[in-house]
């Protein structure tokens, strides 16, 4: 495993598995087998509804705490909470998280900014992410604030290789998180005839170069799957480097090409995230058994 030193001197491995749209006891079960292969990040969420699962499999793995980095992120609607770190502690049943996110630039984010720089101040959280803000919100939140935030979780991957916003971020040595880093399972994007040359040059798959393509840019990746298989595959990264050539090589699939529109995911995701608490409220168990929620 490689780390990656943060501009607060945490390190961080480049590394982990994600749990975005992956059910509670997929969630459970997934973590704790990346945890036993050797993974030491685990990224979850608020929104994703599994931070009770993840906690669970981190417990159950018998991994010491301190050699886990754990990160996840608060939802807008939590910005002004002023209980909400330690609500996201409780869930994840954890004395502290390594980086906390807040997950969307929407809502009030100075009043979520200011939260997390205070959780950060009384040690409760180790890191400070945001995550999907572009450069001018960068740079509102390194004008408002002393501590400057030490990743940014974003898009990212071959197609869409976030030059501008890596303008801002590379002088405060702010780092990218790639979510979508397989190009959200792109087919044209995972069988591109570069990396299908280079996985037949270093006898990995597609997914492998791309993966190893983005640790090799400086960017910390986090590949979510529920197949115990490809959990296994998505670490096995350490054992060959891409040359310059490579890089050079890949560097030319860049399409400037995005797949996700923020606006209608955030809009989306704020019906399911209310409906998710209606549910907890009152308890509809029957609901959460049929709909999976």
């Amino acid at each position: 495993m490689n780390y990656t030193e943060l501009n607060n001197g945490v390190k961080i491995p480049n590394l982990g598995i994600g749990t975005y749209l992956i059910k509670s006891d997929d969630a459970e079960r997934s973590v704790k087998q990346a945890l036993e292969m050797g993974y030491r990040l685990v990224d979850t969420a608020h929104l994703y509804f599994n931070e009770e699962a993840v906690g669970r499999a981190i417990k159950a793995s018998g991994v010491k705490r301190e050699e886990i980095f754990v990160s996840t992120k608060l939802w807008p609607c939590d910005y002004k909470n002023e209980n909400a770190v330690e609500e996201a502690l409780q869930r994840l049943g954890l004395d502290y998280i390594d980086l906390l996110f807040l997950h969307q630039p929407t809502g009030d984010y100075i009043a979520g900014y200011k939260l997390l720089e205070k959780a950060y101040k009384e040690g409760k959280i180790k890191s400070i992410g945001v995550s999907n803000f572009d450069g001018k919100q960068i740079e509102e939140i390194l004008e408002k604030f002393e501590t400057v935030p030490q990743v940014n979780q974003v898009e990212c991957h071959p197609y869409f290789t976030q030059e501008e916003l890596r303008k801002v971020m590379e002088p405060k040595n702010i780092k990218i998180m790639s979510w979508f880093p397989l190009g959200q399972g792109d087919a044209n994007l995972i069988n591109e005839s570069v990396f299908t040359e280079l996985a037949k040059k270093y006898n990995k798959s597609n997914a492998q170069i791309i993966l190893k393509w983005h640790i090799q840019m400086g960017f910390l990746v986090i590949p979510g799957s529920k197949n115990v298989d490809h959990i296994r595959d998505n670490f096995n990264l350490f054992d060959f480097e891409l040359t310059d050539e490579d890089m050079a090589k890949i560097e030319t699939v860049n399409k400037h090409k995005k797949y996700a529109e923020l606006g209608k995911m955030g809009n989306m995701y704020n019906l399911i995230y209310f409906y998710h608490k209606l549910i907890l409220k009152y308890n509809f168990n029957f609901l959460v058994k049929k709909y999976g929620t």
